[in-house]
């Protein structure tokens, strides 16, 4: 029988290695007596799923097990992106919903999300409970082929993200945009959104594709060449991405230039907070730029720092406590939203911003260093081998005094170990919670210093 273990962001494996179908609909029964457990016997339970090999079958199977435990599943009449699917939890009182996808892992994984009835990734303590039912089931026979009901999570909530982004903005000065889609789940959201608002429109990577195009399903700066291209050849205003189940963002200046997750979240915190008006608290992981804890400090507002993981925000959301939250890994979402990170809300949040204002990307980001400084991070993923994670957790252990010839002035260990130096820069060594790897993050007032340090946190990992 083999050992699950929900990561970071739920359970993820390679396909017809450990993500069976056995597999999965043990996970699928353990998550049924867990909502049992607390409280929530027949309720209602959305399944949905994204565009990798098999995701829709597996959701049918996972919805007739959650019917024959007795709740009234539904599935999702398309793939579906994440945050979509935890807004139609909280809009439909819903008891949880199952999400089948791997993110943005390689086209090979699939992997299960659970979101708790409030819309956000469940916590440790359900994640536990859940992994302590499944040590109870070895096994699970498939389910009788009966119907699935299935829902719609189109139409209502392209009428909320209305209410959320201002349409009347976006569409300032008649722009084009050009989307990459990543061949996931954010066709027919993103792209209806902008053209609701009459918006131009060029689209990469449409269709529906398990094995991503051949590429990674993510939307990072490696990944969005293309895009950059064709916001230069058509001259949009943006180029705007989501990552395959559409929870990160992925955006491109007017130059076709990546813009980094960490800036785009500094720039819509100071938009919210300054051209908005509007207020509230700030939250951000440990691996998050400290741009977000200037500004919160130039409007005299709390900020909030958790742990890795979306959750943890998610957390702040719910409690009342925050404006707006992110991540570095293109993560955002804000008050009146799902506790869940959303890509398309992202996206449209800064074509906004982009159409309000009347700058670019570019103008905005200088403006804002101007007035707080400059911020300059980055991240380096390394293997982490058995040897590597032990000296890391030496390292935690027994934290250096100094680095790089620079004395250590504190050390967070809130998610794996974070060196802060008296000029405010940082480094962070973590264990990833979805790949084995260790990651890297660094952040200091210039390029050159942030090469020094990261190559300085790299000689860590080594034994």
């Amino acid at each position: 029988m083999v050992a699950i273990r929900f990561g970071t962001s739920g359970w993820r494996a390679v396909l017809a290695e450990e993500f069976t179908f056995g597999n999965a609909r043990r996970v699928v029964a353990a998550i049924a007596r867990t909502l049992d457990a607390e409280g929530h016997a027949g309720g209602l339970v959305l399944v949905g799923y994204d565009t990798r090999f098999l995701a829709g079958r597996f959701a049918a199977e996972a919805a007739r097990i959650l019917q024959t435990a007795g709740f009234a599943a539904e599935m999702s009449s398309r793939p579906i992106p994440t945050p979509v699917l935890a807004f139609e939890i909280r809009r439909r009182g819903a008891a949880g919903g199952v999400n089948f996808t791997a993110s943005h892992n390689p086209p090979q994984y699939l992997g299960i999300k659970f979101s708790t009835s409030d819309g956000a990734p469940s916590l440790p303590a359900v994640t536990s409970r859940i992994e302590a039912f499944l040590a109870e089931i070895p096994e699970m026979p498939p389910p009788a082929p009966e119907p699935v009901p299935e829902f719609d999570p189109v139409p209502p909530y392209l009428e909320d993200l209305g209410r959320k982004v201002r349409g009347s903005d976006v569409a300032l000065g008649n722009p084009r945009f050009s989307l990459d889609f990543r061949f996931g789940t954010s066709a027919g959201f993103l792209d209806a959104y902008l053209r609701g608002c009459g918006a131009q429109i060029e689209s990469l990577n449409a269709r529906a594709d398990p094995l991503f195009g051949g590429e990674s399903p993510q939307c990072g700066e490696r990944e969005l060449v293309a895009l950059g291209r064709a916001v230069v050849a058509n001259k949009s205003r943006l180029g705007l991405s989501c990552d395959g189940d559409a929870d990160r963002f992925g955006i491109c200046d007017e130059t076709g230039g990546y813009i980094q997750p960490n800036d785009i979240l500094a720039l819509l915190a100071n938009d919210f907070l300054g051209r908005k008006g509007l207020r509230g608290g700030i939250a951000r992981s440990v691996a998050t730029t400290h741009a977000l804890d200037a500004i919160a400090a130039r409007y005299g507002v709390p900020l909030y720092e958790t742990p890795v993981g979306f959750k943890y925000i998610g957390e702040k959301l719910i409690a009342g406590e925050i404006l707006l939250g992110g991540e570095e890994s293109a993560g955002l979402t804000v008050e009146g939203h799902v506790p869940e990170k959303d890509g398309i809300l992202a996206d449209l949040l800064v074509a906004e911003m982009a159409g309000a204002t009347g700058k670019t990307l570019g103008e905005l980001s200088r403006q804002l260093a101007a007035e707080i400084g400059p911020f300059i991070s980055r991240r380096v993923d390394l293997p982490l081998s058995p040897e590597a994670r032990q000296a890391l957790a030496g390292r935690r252990a027994s934290p250096p005094e100094s680095l790089a010839g620079i004395r250590v002035a504190s050390v967070n260990l809130l998610d794996g170990m974070k060196l802060i130096f008296a000029d405010g820069s940082w480094i962070l060594v973590r264990e990833s919670g979805t790949e084995p790897v260790a990651r890297v993050y660094v952040e200091a007032r210039s390029a050159q210093d942030v090469s020094a340090l990261a190559q300085a946190a790299q000689d860590l990992l080594k034994v």
